[in-house]
């Protein structure tokens, strides 16, 4: 039986006790109902998974730390995302599955077309909250090193920001993903939001000497495209082949 694993955003150290923040608390003793001794596994993204057990009950648990396990080998190159904000279950679902499948790096982006548009508190908040699905995705995945996420910021900031190449998904696009060659130490894959990027960004990305590429004959959703290229991304060159 898999164990639970729970982020903790602080040195792990072996020996030592700590008491969990709430939120994960609360989980541990009412959802999963946990009692003293249970076993678990825990992270702070430095690569390595660390046996625990669960020391004291009350307000706040407390764990005591084991050993560390292996190190999470690096990837065989790194994925970045570029995803134009779409509105609130379907950003979710895109930077959790995206984050599932092995992504190294996210920058949301607002665009043209972007109906969510965020600033301030908001957008603060909204951060934090994708943080935690970011958390989440890799708790349920196994993976021990957390992806970054980008501060959000306007397509236009990121273009001039970003290096130059990489693709961006056109449903349009005369080349496909399979006519490529495979990435040497790292591929970005730019998404635009529900109706996709303006003619005036999408020439921007273009200018930036971004690729246009499809996948296949259908046009698929904001959410749904960058986990489809992602996947096939991972089939053909990355870690799915190990």
């Amino acid at each position: 039986m898999q164990l639970p694993r729970v982020y903790v955003d602080a040195p792990l150290v072996p020996g030592e006790t700590l008491a969990l923040p709430e939120g994960a608390g609360r989980h541990l003793n009412h959802v999963l109902r946990l009692q003293a001794g249970a076993r678990l596994a825990l992270f702070n993204g430095d690569g390595r998974d660390y046996q625990a057990h669960l020391a004291g009950l009350g307000r706040q648990l407390t764990l005591a730390v084991e050993a560390p396990g292996a190190t999470e080998p690096p990837p065989p190159f790194e994925i970045r995302l570029a995803l134009g904000v779409s509105k609130g279950e379907r950003m979710d679902y895109a930077i959790q599955k995206s984050v599932e499948l092995g992504v190294s790096r996210i920058s949301p982006l607002f665009t043209e077309r972007s109906v969510v548009q965020l600033a301030g508190e908001r957008l603060e908040r909204r951060m934090a909250h994708w943080h935690g699905v970011l958390i989440g995705a890799c708790e349920q995945s196994g993976r021990r090193r957390l992806p970054q996420l980008d501060p959000a910021t306007h397509l236009e900031d990121w273009i001039t920001a970003a290096p130059a190449g990489g693709l961006v998904l056109d449903p349009r696009a005369a080349q496909v993903l399979v006519a490529l060659p495979p990435p040497e130490t790292q591929i970005t894959l730019l998404v635009g939001p529900e109706g996709g990027l303006s003619p005036r960004e999408h020439r921007q990305a273009l200018g930036h000497g971004l690729l246009p590429v499809r996948l296949g004959p259908r046009v698929l959703r904001a959410e749904t495209a960058p986990l489809a290229a992602i996947a096939a991304i991972q089939a053909l060159w990355g870690d799915f082949t190990l």
